[in-house]
């Protein structure tokens, strides 16, 4: 087998680039997973997350000194002498190594974030009523007669409203064509804006605005055997609206469920924005005669949606929505005792990763080679 005499840039260079994009995968999974099915876990210190981006940085670095090195080799003999003056060259090992130490910094980062995890369930009673917001997801709400857009002025309006609650139960049901329940009822304020945060346009490929199937399906998420008073939040702007509302809110008023409701956008209304792949912007959405298409906010629909639920409709100006008017119409309910279980005695995990990071940083040292003289003429550090 004929001897290296340089390392072989091409192929790691491919090689890590896969490795890369396995990598964020496989954190993007783990994430996701964790945030739906593992309710029971915390983490102590999340702002360390943030020193993940830094690892694309090192891969970076690592090819930049490994292209270093092959220069300087190039410069040290001709390449019939490289095979005898560096004879342990090896693009496999120094891959390894690298791999190695990038998965041991990894590791160390995620003790530093410190996962917790819940280890006994426990009893919490508390007083308030059970809230369901249901948020429309539809196209037609990026547009940016509300600031930044509909959406996004509609999550933040539900953060603020659960900033104000205390003892509440609340959950979330994202509709667009169809609807789906994006958080059950719970407790947890902290899980509720994090799930919400996260709502985007791409979440429901069925287009539309089903406003009855989302009442309808938040409806049926109330736990039946609670005594407390229940409310269902509906944050849309009516636009495209398909289905029965006016009967699914009558049959939730049945149920003793009150519906408001809240109105993104102006009554002239918005164009709404297109973007490619990348999140940039490459126009606005056209009819199929090459027309802008113009949407705008359907106040009179939610209006009566809201008078046949017995509830308010209050509707969004620029940057601002008047929830508080709405947490004084809320709190006049009278509250009831709740009860749910929560996750306690939660349990620091970093060792775990701590250990693991200690062990592939160990890994790259054993393969570290010893100091040759040809890597004094080198004159660059190993990797």
């Amino acid at each position: 087998m004929a001897k290296r005499t340089k390392y072989n840039f091409k192929a790691i260079l491919i090689t890590l680039i896969i490795a890369e994009i396995l990598f964020w995968m496989l954190v993007f999974s783990v994430y996701t997973f964790l945030l739906y099915f593992v309710p029971n876990i915390r983490f102590e210190h999340p702002k360390f997350a943030w020193l993940l981006i830094a690892i694309p940085s090192i891969s970076a670095l690592y090819l930049a000194v490994l292209a270093l090195k092959n220069k300087k080799i190039r410069a040290l003999a001709d390449d019939t002498l490289i095979p005898h003056l560096i004879p342990d060259l090896s693009s496999t090992r120094s891959f390894f190594k690298f791999l190695f130490f990038k998965l041991g910094i990894v590791f160390v980062i995620i003790a530093l974030i410190d996962p917790k995890i819940g280890t006994k369930l426990k009893e919490v009673k508390s007083t308030g009523i059970d809230i369901m917001f249901c948020l429309d997801v539809s196209n037609s709400m990026l547009a940016e007669d509300a600031e930044p857009n509909r959406l996004e002025r509609a999550k933040r309006s539900i953060q603020q409203i659960i900033d104000q609650l205390h003892g509440d139960r609340i959950g979330v049901v994202i509709f667009a064509g169809n609807a789906y329940i994006q958080l059950p009822i719970t407790t947890d304020y902290d899980a509720a804006k994090m799930f919400i945060s996260g709502v985007d346009t791409d979440m429901l490929s069925v287009q539309g605005t089903s406003i009855g199937a989302a009442v309808e399906l938040a409806a049926e998420s109330f736990d039946p055997e609670s005594a407390a008073q229940k409310a269902i939040i509906v944050i849309t702007d009516g636009e495209n609206h398909e289905d029965d509302a006016v009967s699914a809110v009558q049959n939730a008023v049945g149920m003793g469920i009150t519906v408001h409701t809240i109105g993104m956008g102006s009554i002239e209304g918005a164009p709404i924005p297109q973007y490619n792949r990348s999140g940039r912007q490459i126009g606005f959405k056209e009819d199929q005669n090459g027309t802008t298409v113009v949407t705008a906010l359907n106040e009179p629909m939610l209006r009566e949606l809201a008078d046949e639920g017995k509830g308010m409709f209050i509707r969004a100006a620029g940057n601002y929505v008047a929830v508080n008017d709405l947490l004084t119409e809320l709190n006049k309910v009278e509250k009831s005792e709740l009860e749910t279980m929560q996750f306690s005695d939660y349990e620091h995990r970093f060792q775990w990763f701590l250990f693991a990071g200690i062990a592939f940083l160990l890994l790259d040292m054993a393969l570290a080679r010893k100091k040759k003289n040809w890597s004094k003429n080198l004159n660059i550090f190993d990797v």
